[in-house]
């Protein structure tokens, strides 16, 4: 077995899942199936060995190198009574008639990047500054600080403690398209924690959002880290990005390796060698990507974003930038900050014009044909080798050209089949396009129908 003298050991009562079956070798081992389940019980003096139960309640030696910590999902909890940003104003007249202990959240107005409680109290509205301090918590009062906004109002909810009175009943938005919050300390609870101290960073290979993306290795193996810098407001927003991340298990989707929860938070996720789809596109061409090639990374494409369907997940922001390429060649969709549950409206919020469909820039409406209209431009990239969407069209004049029936033209050398697709996608009316499975589908009797290299 591999020397795994530098690892840090787990615990007694980590879950472990089973990689492989164990049968044994001797009457003090403990048999396990593949995805198994068992608890550690103890350490022992070989690294590799441990002892370990399963769920009725055996006990026996387990191999290491047999089992992986048990990850589970992490939960994002809606903030109903989170109403975004508006004057004292506008809440005092949306909680009128002063319900006792009636109360809303918003984002202030007078202060930048910092909220407002507005609660109701005598026959009047009373308003606190919840603020950000310099280690990322958040306080009315400086006596009590909270990781978030729900811990905060789940806390005055119980007890006014200082407060005018006690949170009694929220102010749901209307709509029920709800903001989230995320708990920090769920990403060790539920087994995705890293230790800093087993991360080895090097060199940027990239920008996100938020800060550097560093390539790195943890536990002998190469993978990538997304880190935020000093915007200690979007800290909800990039743990956002990675408690998606955690309900998700897809080749075709950059898979999540941890989260390290400090100054600064890491984003731990696979290392995709040859950059993003864009990039790699530009700096190859025509002479080194052939005609199967662009197909396969439109199908992989297509098969991921078929999985997140199945999890009524939209991703918001598929564009050839936000998909990697693998060093085994495989496409893998990235870059989750925006995704949501599907079908739902969002008020106000920038997008990427080019690759968005009408109804969501429009509306705001966002679902699953919202995405299939972005892959269609996403196909149009692959096959134009990473040229801009709409060349010569003014960014100003893309939804009127739209509207009025203009679509983009079949790149050189694109197969009819798959421009037939890109057409599909960009149907004006959501219900008349393709769904993800279908796309695959075609793409890949597409793929399938080149001969072999020699042939």
């Amino acid at each position: 077995m591999s020397n795994n003298s530098n690892r840090v050991p787990w615990s007694r009562g980590t879950e472990v899942v089973g990689k492989f079956q164990f049968k044994g070798r001797t009457g003090e081992d403990l048999p396990f199936e593949k995805g198994e389940v068992l608890c550690i019980e103890s350490v022992t003096r070989d690294p590799n060995w441990y002892r370990a139960s399963n769920s009725v309640g055996q006990k026996g030696m387990i191999p290491y190198n047999y089992v992986e910590e048990s990850k589970r999902a992490v939960k994002l909890h809606a903030m109903p009574w989170f109403h975004g940003k508006f004057s004292r104003q506008q809440a005092e007249e949306l909680l009128d008639p002063y319900d006792e202990g009636l109360f809303l959240v918003r984002e202030s107005v007078n202060y930048q990047g910092d909220y407002s409680l507005s609660v109701c109290y005598g026959g009047k509205v009373e308003h606190y500054r919840v603020r950000y301090t310099d280690d990322n918590k958040l306080t009315v009062d400086d006596d009590v600080y909270f990781e978030n906004l729900t811990k905060l109002v789940e806390h005055y909810e119980k007890d006014a403690d200082g407060l005018c009175t006690r949170l009694a009943k929220p102010l749901k938005k209307k709509g029920g398209n709800y903001d989230f919050s995320v708990d920090p300390e769920s990403f060790e609870k539920e087994g995705w924690s890293i230790q800093r101290r087993e991360l080895c960073l090097g060199k940027s290979i990239g920008k996100g959002e938020f800060g550097d993306v560093l390539q790195a290795e943890y536990r002998g193996k190469k993978v990538a880290v997304k880190s935020l810098l000093k915007d200690t407001h979007a800290a909800q927003t990039f743990l956002a990005e990675a408690s998606i991340m955690t309900n998700l298990n897809h080749k075709n989707l950059v898979k999540l390796i941890g989260v390290s929860v400090g100054k600064p938070i890491y984003i731990v996720t696979e290392f995709c060698g040859k950059g993003s789809l864009v990039e790699y596109l530009r700096t190859r061409g025509r002479t080194v990507i052939g005609q199967k090639d662009l197909v396969g990374f439109g199908r992989d494409v297509a098969a991921g974003m078929e999985y997140l369907e199945s999890k009524n997940l939209v991703h918001r922001d598929l564009a050839a930038r936000n998909v990697l390429i693998h060093e085994d060649g495989t496409a893998k969709v990235s870059d989750f900050g925006l995704a949501r549950e599907a079908n739902f409206n969002l008020e106000g919020g920038k997008f990427p014009i080019k690759w968005t469909a009408p109804e969501a820039i429009k509306h705001g409406r966002f679902s699953t044909q919202s995405d299939v209209w972005s892959y269609g431009i996403l196909l149009w990239e692959l096959f134009s080798f990473g040229r801009t969407p709409y060349p010569r069209v003014h960014i100003d004049s893309v939804m009127d050209k739209i509207e009025s029936g203009y679509r983009m033209e079949c790149p050189d050398g694109c197969p009819s089949k798959v421009y037939e697709v890109m057409r599909d996608c960009w149907d004006i009316n959501p219900s008349q396009r393709p769904t993800f499975h279908k796309i695959y589908t075609t793409l890949e009797q597409v793929h399938r129908s080149f001969l072999p290299v020699g042939n």
